[in-house]
């Protein structure tokens, strides 16, 4: 199981959400920054309502939900967009095709976290619907358009080397939030 929630960590993903951003700049620098608030917005949901959880002790106990999956998010935002505009630059129909396979990924890497107890299934629909969303939001705007992508070679080639490397490496974001959300909590309350 952990071959695949690796792919949905931050070590991972955020290099390669990067990786998109530069390439789509090449391509329309708006739409970088499109994609960049797109996927920060959804970070900082995840985010703020891991340290309310961590720090605060707030879930709702009736639906057996602590915190949204960001493992999850991660996974059908990132390799959603990253699968939609490799399949889009070869032809711009496509990019549905691209975007349902990092979907897929991300309801498996979902699936996994499940059986590895460490979400609930409401929390992992939550972080799949959330980041399908960013992904599909972004995809169909930014194709709503003709485009020409450049260096789809080039971009996927890089891609795959930044999440060779990155593969298997851990963010200590999970730590930090257990660490320091009581201290942020304490100003608050709840």
């Amino acid at each position: 199981m952990a071959m695949f929630t690796n792919l949905g960590d931050m070590a991972v993903t955020i290099p390669v959400a990067a990786g998109c951003a530069i390439w789509l700049r090449a391509t329309d620098k708006r739409e970088a920054l499109v994609w960049i608030a797109s996927l920060g917005a959804a970070l900082a949901l995840v985010g703020i309502n891991k340290i309310l959880y961590a720090g605060c002790g707030i879930e709702v106990r009736s639906l057996d939900f602590r915190v949204i999956s960001g493992h999850t998010m991660l996974t059908s935002a990132v390799w959603g967009v990253t699968f939609g505009l490799l399949a889009g630059s070869w032809r711009a129909g496509w990019y549905g095709l691209g975007a349902a396979a990092g979907l897929a990924l991300g309801a498996l890497i979902g699936f996994c976290r499940v059986v590895q107890d460490a979400h609930t299934p409401i929390e992992v629909v939550a972080g799949w619907f959330l980041g399908s969303g960013v992904a599909l939001f972004f995809l169909r705007r930014f194709f709503g358009q003709p485009r020409k992508m450049t260096g789809s070679i080039f971009a996927g080639l890089g891609l795959l080397v930044v999440s060779t490397i990155a593969y298997g490496h851990h963010a200590p974001i999970q730590q930090i939030l257990v660490a320091y959300s009581p201290w942020l909590c304490r100003w608050f309350d709840f």
